[in-house]
């Protein structure tokens, strides 16, 4: 918000002040150096399924190259002393134009996982997009955010009546936005996780949200009624013992009675069979418009008649994302399609970015382009992992703080100044 200071020299002050005292930031404060450290503590899973792409990870490349693409010019001799950076959306002030992107098995990279992210997104103001692959129960964040801003991830399941639950809790928890993920309706090609054979949501983890929904248990129950009596199994290999034991957890229950019991496995079974559906066509968003009043954000959304067809169904926002570069190798980075979106959607529905967004730079020249807002997701995960609620906290204030000191040292006060005459193509 406009203050004297502003989000960036407070931050600052509270770093050096603390230097004073021989304290360093729990995590690096630029993303290079914050992926590397992650890269030093993560287990090869974790980090293979937070940093992985698509193929041969083009498109990750991609999403960063776009930004590299552009400068900022900064202008001088403007009074800048107080500063502006929230946003609206969806009749919420937002602190910054920044919202912390979903994330699925957060449970690999930290014991808290998407509950402490949720601490850390209420303390900010910042808002988070709880993850449908969630590790903790959409519940349960909810509790631990009070009164401060959610939305809610959606993956459209085989089952309706699975969505149609989801979007209830979803509303009852106090979420203020639907993001329907579009781009991921069939799991990308990622070479890393195949590589590892390693699907978290095979083993138990990341599936919170389904095991903590009164219809999906039903549909597990059914599943394990009409399954029968097992087959005689072949000798277990240690993984194996670690993988049931990881699927007992992830069932409601006493450990040792889920260990006893058909259903975690049941469980996993029938969330492999329903968890996307590449069916969807755009005839079904009626369905979900008439099941839902929250805002509908579709996620995905590439090409710019995509977007204008959007329009046309009713929709009340858009985000262009690759999925972090995840889902299709080689494909066009997600900046590189703002701009395209942006016009032909034009001021009817706000447009937010996702993919490639690392720091307070990134947002500014994201928001010049015509980005509503900006999705953070892989910066924010690392720092979970190398310091919990703690580094998560740290992590969006320093982008938030760097925004703020990168608006005012380029000559503006409010995000509303920004525009594409910020700008020049690099080169």
């Amino acid at each position: 918000m406009g203050n004297a200071a502003g989000t960036g020299r407070r931050r600052q002050d509270e770093v050096y002040r603390a230097g004073v005292y021989g304290r360093r930031p729990r995590v690096p404060t630029v993303h290079t150096a914050l992926a590397e450290a992650a890269r030093r503590r993560l287990t090869d899973r974790a980090l293979g399924y937070v940093a992985g792409g698509a193929g041969g990870e083009a498109t990750v490349r991609a999403d960063r190259a776009a930004f590299d693409r552009w400068q900022v010019v900064p202008r001088v001799l403007r009074d800048v002393s107080a500063r502006d950076t929230s946003v609206e959306l969806f009749g919420r002030r937002l602190p910054a134009p920044l919202l912390l992107g979903p994330v699925g098995a957060l449970e690999l990279v930290h014991r808290e996982a998407d509950l402490a992210v949720a601490r850390a997104a209420a303390a900010t103001g910042i808002p988070m997009v709880f993850s449908n692959q969630a590790s903790v129960p959409m519940e349960t964040t909810a509790a631990a955010m009070g009164d401060a801003p959610r939305w809610m991830q959606l993956y459209w399941s085989t089952s309706d009546e699975l969505v149609e639950s989801l979007l209830h809790r979803a509303e009852a928890g106090g979420c203020e936005a639907v993001v329907v993920t579009l781009d991921t309706t069939m799991l990308g090609w990622r070479p890393r996780d195949l590589d590892l054979g390693h699907l978290p949501f095979a083993l138990g983890k990341g599936i919170a949200q389904y095991t903590s929904d009164p219809v999906f248990r039903r549909l597990v129950e059914e599943r394990a009624a009409a399954a029968g009596p097992r087959p005689p199994q072949p000798r277990p290999t240690l993984a194996a013992v670690r993988a049931l034991v990881g699927m007992a957890r992830a069932w409601p229950g006493p450990l040792a009675d889920n260990l006893r019991s058909p259903l975690p496995r049941a469980a996993v079974e029938t969330f492999l069979a329903i968890y996307s559906r590449p069916s969807i066509t755009w005839a079904d968003l009626a369905w979900l418009r008439e099941r839902t009043s929250l805002p509908l954000v579709l996620k995905g959304v590439l090409h710019p008649d995509d977007a204008r067809q959007a329009l046309d169904s009713g929709v009340d926002g858009l985000v262009v994302s690759t999925h972090g570069g995840r889902q299709v190798d080689r494909s066009v980075g997600a900046l590189d399609a703002l701009p395209g979106v942006v016009e032909a959607v034009g001021d009817r529905v706000p447009v937010l970015l996702d993919s490639g967004v690392r720091s307070g730079a990134d947002v500014l020249v994201a928001t010049a382009l015509g980005a509503r807002a900006c999705l953070l997701g892989r910066s924010y995960v690392y720092g979970l992992g190398l310091a919990g609620e703690v580094g998560v906290r740290q992590v969006v204030e320093d982008v938030v703080g760097e925004f703020d000191l990168t608006l005012g040292l380029t000559g503006h006060t409010a995000v509303s100044q920004l525009s594409p005459d910020v700008l020049r193509r690099a080169g």
